[in-house]
């Protein structure tokens, strides 16, 4: 269950075009990857990743009392890797996946599980050069890989807003890596994708951020993705965001398909929100342990 009043200190912002996980701090909690978050077989279903906040330390301010100053930027990760506690094999992988995953309260109040709620064990989306995301076999190198499907119901001038949670987990950081650098790739090579029968996004544009650029202070790497999304039988375009973090061998990502009245900071937000949930669980076990 996600704590709102430990999210409320989290200051994370949120700028049109992107995410950006700024100066967040509190309590610690062919395809690269599932790029859309979407089974084919699932119906109405949203496309695509613990409570409380990323955590990430500020530098000491100047003053004699030596005071953290809660606005500085930081000037290193304040997570450290400990590649003895990562996933060696498929069951210890899925369990840190299960644990780790954002669970409908991570998006904010209203929201539920759709049906089903997580995609197939053995689910793999890639990205052809069609640009119509098919299923795939998951490669040797990804020990396992899960996306939970939640929505907020439709209400009065609101419609039905979907999102997605993807955790996947490697067998090294550099084939972590390998899947943000795919990720990145597809918008430009694919600004428009089908993503399923009468759901496409068009207009794609994909920005990536190593720690310490355009305000990542949270994650080793992130990837965002910003377009319009139309499904047949709703009436106009809609906001459509992706982002991807790495922490270790861990992705996490993120992603929604808008709706009618609803804004692009309203469905930011609640991608801020699962996504500081889901690093804070993952550096929390992956973390050295002190």
């Amino acid at each position: 269950m996600v704590s709102y009043a430990r999210l409320s200190r989290s200051c994370c912002a949120v700028l049109t075009g992107g995410i950006l996980l700024a100066g967040c701090s509190g309590g610690g909690g062919g395809s690269g990857g599932p790029k859309p978050s979407e089974s084919p077989s699932a119906s109405g279903s949203a496309s695509g990743s613990a409570s409380g906040t990323a955590s990430v330390s500020g530098s000491p301010s100047s003053s004699a009392s030596a005071t953290p100053d809660p606005l500085a930027t930081p000037t290193a990760l304040s997570f450290t890797f400990d590649p003895a506690r990562a996933p060696r094999n498929e069951a210890d992988a899925k369990r840190l996946a299960l644990d780790v995953l954002a669970e409908p309260d991570s998006w904010g109040p209203g929201f539920t599980e759709r049906t089903p709620y997580l995609s197939a064990d053995d689910y793999w989306p890639v990205l052809p050069a069609t640009c119509r995301w098919e299923t795939g076999a998951r490669p040797s190198t990804v020990l396992y890989s899960v996306t939970g499907y939640s929505r907020l119901p439709a209400k009065g001038a609101k419609g039905l807003l979907q999102v997605a949670a993807t955790v996947t987990v490697h067998t090294s950081v550099d084939e972590a890596d390998w899947e943000m650098a795919q990720t990145l790739e597809e918008a430009l090579r694919c600004p428009d994708q089908v993503l399923r029968d009468g759901e496409k996004v068009t207009g794609l544009f994909s920005l990536g951020n190593p720690f310490g650029v355009n305000g990542n202070f949270t994650a080793a790497d992130t990837v965002s993705e910003r377009g319009k999304y139309v499904r047949a039988g709703v009436a106009g375009e809609h906001y459509y965001g992706w982002s991807q973090s790495r922490v270790g061998t861990v992705t996490l990502a993120v992603s929604a398909k808008g709706a009618a009245g609803h804004t692009e900071d309203e469905v930011s937000t609640s991608m801020v929100r699962a996504l500081v949930a889901m690093l804070n669980r993952t550096q929390a076990e992956l973390e050295v342990e002190k």
